[in-house]
């Protein structure tokens, strides 16, 4: 699956200026919805936490193709990846191959591959593939949903 670079997070401190608290509602048994008096009550929530840990290692891309579907990611799905992370086995990770960006499953074991998740597709041993570089390891994955018309 290849992916396209959308750029980079800010700084921690740009990110906590800017960041927009919402409300969390955890899943209860109760089918009332809340009011706006319970919605100042409720724990404020920042997606920023939950998916930027290291904003200065922290970059996004796009996701292009279907070699990773088997693994939840699908074309147009933004990925946000963080090039401090040492990469570990079974880990998603971002490569640069011969000149592209790449996502795949790191397998350490037995032999070194990148591993797509689709059947279609076959794995790359990296042991022959002198030119690959891993740029991070995702962390997180956002997805659009199209709306019925």
């Amino acid at each position: 699956m290849r992916v396209s670079y959308l750029g980079v997070a800010k700084s921690a401190s740009f990110i906590a200026a800017n960041s927009v608290q919402i409300p969390l509602y955890e899943e209860s048994e109760s089918t009332v919805l809340p009011s706006s008096d319970q919605d100042a009550k409720q724990p404020a929530f920042d997606l920023n936490t939950l998916s930027i840990q290291h904003p200065a290692a922290t970059f996004f891309v796009r996701a292009h193709g279907d070699s990773m579907v088997e693994a939840g990611i699908y074309a147009g799905d933004v990925l946000v990846a963080d090039k401090s992370l040492n990469a570990r086995h079974g880990d998603v990770v971002i490569t640069y191959i011969d000149g592209e960006m790449t996502v795949k499953i790191l397998e350490l074991k037995p032999d070194v591959v990148l591993r797509p998740k689709n059947k279609a597709y076959a794995a790359m041993p990296v042991t022959t593939e002198p030119n690959v570089e891993i740029f991070g390891v995702v962390i997180s994955v956002i997805r659009q949903l199209a709306r019925a018309e």
